[in-house]
């Protein structure tokens, strides 16, 4: 078994992966033609987006959508860099609401957390030692 992807359910697949870029770095690796279905390049592991009807179908039910829901879902993408800070202040700059400003964990790691126009939660971490 390999872990192969993580697929973020949105509105506007093409808005999220411009966000991504802009509050992140991360370059798009692809975007169908449709505008429903999208990749950012992340190494070996995709970070992908689907719009929500394309989700819909694939799922055969409803669900709880992260953008529509008051508190973020449980579930989080994490970022690892060693300028958490900066990159804290990169994605709130990019239309990123900010949740918890950085702070040093009792083990030595940084973490922040922001929540997406997509209603995506991400942390931004320094890398564990």
């Amino acid at each position: 078994m390999n872990y192969a992807y993580t697929i973020v359910y949105v509105a506007d697949v093409a808005a999220s992966l411009a966000f991504f870029e802009a509050a992140f770095g991360l370059k798009q690796r692809f975007l169908h033609e449709s505008g429903a279905y999208g990749e950012l390049d992340t190494g070996a592991t995709a970070l992908a987006f689907v719009d929500h009807e394309t989700a819909l179908d694939s799922v055969g039910q409803p669900y709880v959508v992260a953008a529509e829901s008051a508190r973020p879902l449980g579930m989080e993408i994490g970022f690892s860099t060693d300028d958490v800070p900066a990159a804290f202040a990169r994605a709130v700059a990019a239309g990123a609401t900010p949740l918890k400003e950085p702070v040093t964990k009792p083990w030595g790691q940084t973490v922040a957390y922001v929540r997406c126009p997509d209603g995506s939660l991400v942390e931004l971490c320094t890398p564990m030692a």
